[in-house]
């Protein structure tokens, strides 16, 4: 877990594809390498690593990726 607290996202409407939200997040640059970084283990959901690229999220949870946390708002 990090120590540098999460910076909130927030989107217009839930769930959102958790491919999309770390793109949209700006934590990777594409789509394509948001698919890479998830089916190769690279993020975590509310501490749980996720591989499912289409994988829903809601408001509350939190994204980690490099380090980086994200928490998602509406």
């Amino acid at each position: 877990m990090s120590d540098t607290p999460a910076r909130v996202i927030t989107i217009k409407a839930e769930p959102i594809e958790l491919c999309q939200l770390i793109k949209f997040a700006g934590l990777i640059d594409s789509g394509g390498a948001a698919k890479h970084v998830i089916s190769e283990g690279l993020v975590s959901l509310n501490g749980e690593v996720e591989t499912q690229k289409r994988k829903k999220v809601c408001a509350g949870d939190k994204v980690t990726f490099n380090g980086e946390t994200i928490e998602v708002s509406l």
